[in-house]
């Protein structure tokens, strides 16, 4: 014979209701608004590491007859652009001095450089724009040169010995003459506008240089270049603009801390 077990009054068809303890009810809804408040946190924090400008601070100088100086704008390993400053001395038959700033692209050939027009001597070199802050990097209205390597300053001085010569050769000393090319001598909040590509997608940077004259002896007048700083915009095809290092879509980079820094990849470190 089977003995059929009976259900409570009340419970046919629905479940129990399970009633808290008002202490632990407090506890749970105190949990809750926590747990509410990190989930906050955690996407400001998300919001942030993707930042869609990335700056890095940089004070390095571009030497003279000292090698190139890499440039690789997004940390990843791979240099983007070179710079190169070279000097050329006077021969003892009257030939010139030559100073000349250049920046190549790093052998990607849709690595580029923002510029018009070309140097009338001397090579023909393609001319670097020096860009004012707050000028728009981008696709639109772009001049970016398809030559991997482009003149950003040159200096020439002809030096012929004369009477009383001074042992200083510069504009202003007798029996010296000097002429510049390109859009970059004696420019201290100037820009380069870069196009560079990430895994095959192109984006939008750019770098600060400063550039002038150094003038102490007659063999030694050439460029002096410092890289003091650059930036990528991380979203695709997106334009930057020139001189942006703060606001809510930006970060900035240690330069010294960064892997595959400009500050590691100048010393030939990586």
């Amino acid at each position: 014979m089977t003995k059929k077990i009976s259900k409570p009054e009340g419970t046919e068809g629905s479940r129990a209701i399970l009633r808290l303890s008002p202490e632990l009810e407090k506890r749970l809804s105190a949990y809750t608004s926590a747990a509410l408040a990190a989930s906050v946190s955690l996407m400001a924090i998300a919001k942030s590491a993707e930042a869609k400008i990335v700056y890095t601070p940089a004070d390095v100088p571009i030497p003279v007859n000292g090698g190139p100086v890499l440039v690789d704008l997004n940390h990843d390993g791979v240099t983007d652009f070179i710079f190169s400053n070279l000097f050329h001395a006077p021969s003892s038959d009257g030939f010139p001095s030559f100073g000349t700033l250049l920046v190549s692209a790093s052998g990607n050939m849709r690595n580029q450089v923002w510029g018009r027009g070309r140097a009338s001597s001397h090579g023909r070199a393609r001319f670097v724009s020096a860009l004012h802050a707050g000028f728009s990097v981008g696709a639109n209205k772009s001049h970016f040169q398809k030559s991997p390597t482009a003149l950003m300053a040159r200096l020439i001085v002809e030096y012929r010995p004369l009477a009383r010569q001074a042992s200083t050769c510069s504009n202003w000393s007798a029996g010296c003459s000097s002429s510049t090319q390109g859009q970059w001598m004696y420019t201290k909040h100037r820009y380069l506008g870069l196009k560079f590509t990430i895994k095959g997608e192109i984006h939008y940077g750019w770098a600060r240089v400063e550039v002038k004259r150094t003038a102490v002896h007659m063999y030694s007048n050439s460029i002096t270049a410092k890289l003091t700083g650059y930036a990528y915009e991380t979203v695709p095809n997106k334009p930057i603009i020139a001189g942006k290092t703060h606001g809510p879509d930006a970060i900035t980079v240690p330069s010294d801390t960064a892997p595959g820094s400009l500050g590691r990849l100048a010393l030939g470190k990586k």
